[in-house]
């Protein structure tokens, strides 16, 4: 096909990936390599293949007695997720995962000495808190960042705790946006990016 590029350099394969949260309104990197700034921390280890990032418009048609095909297509909302199963249990997780809550040191019964406990309370209703989100995706010396300035956890939580496998905080984030800002955004030290008409 006259025009056609074939460049195999473009392929990008997720050799690494990392999933950054930090605080609504925390600065986002100001590029794809630099040092995450103050603020961000990182989930620690995910299992292999459920990073996913999903991007979900919504259309509605219109239709036309003239023709079997839309006389015209309008969108009518956006939408994006981010999916990923954590592995490592911690609070800043377990709050993430969850969408907040609380953790709280508790005595524990008989009072044992040198020993602590810790409860977690999810939020009630209303409760949810929204958090900031950085997939960073590394190619070689490709880098890619997803950056989500808001996002929430609009899901519900199934742990399965089985004997051979592990047990997994699946985190569900739902972006957030609004006029005055890019609901997420990409930046990438990718030269292909360059030559994009």
């Amino acid at each position: 096909m006259a025009g056609e590029i074939t460049n195999a350099t473009q392929i990008v394969v997720p050799a690494r990936t990392r999933v950054w949260l930090a605080p609504v309104g925390t600065a986002a990197p100001a590029d794809a390599t630099v040092a995450m700034p103050a603020g961000w921390y990182s989930v620690g280890l995910t299992t292999e293949d459920s990073l996913k990032f999903n991007e979900e418009p919504q259309f509605e048609t219109v239709k036309s007695a003239q023709t079997d095909f839309p006389s015209r297509t309008f969108q009518t909302s956006d939408a994006a997720t981010v999916e990923v199963d954590l592995q490592q249990w911690n609070s800043t997780n377990f709050r993430a995962v969850f969408g907040g809550g609380s953790i709280t040191e508790i005595t524990p019964a008989g009072g044992q000495a040198g020993s602590k406990h810790y409860r977690f309370t999810p939020p009630r209703i209303g409760g949810r808190s929204e958090i900031a989100t950085c997939i960073e995706v590394i190619d070689g010396g490709k880098v890619y960042r997803y950056i989500i300035p808001r996002a929430m956890q609009m899901e519900g939580v199934q742990t399965d705790l089985q004997k051979a496998k592990e047990a997994i905080l699946p985190l569900r984030l739902a972006v957030q946006g609004g006029d005055d800002a890019d609901a997420w955004y990409l930046i990438t030290n990718d030269p292909a990016f360059a030559s994009a008409p």
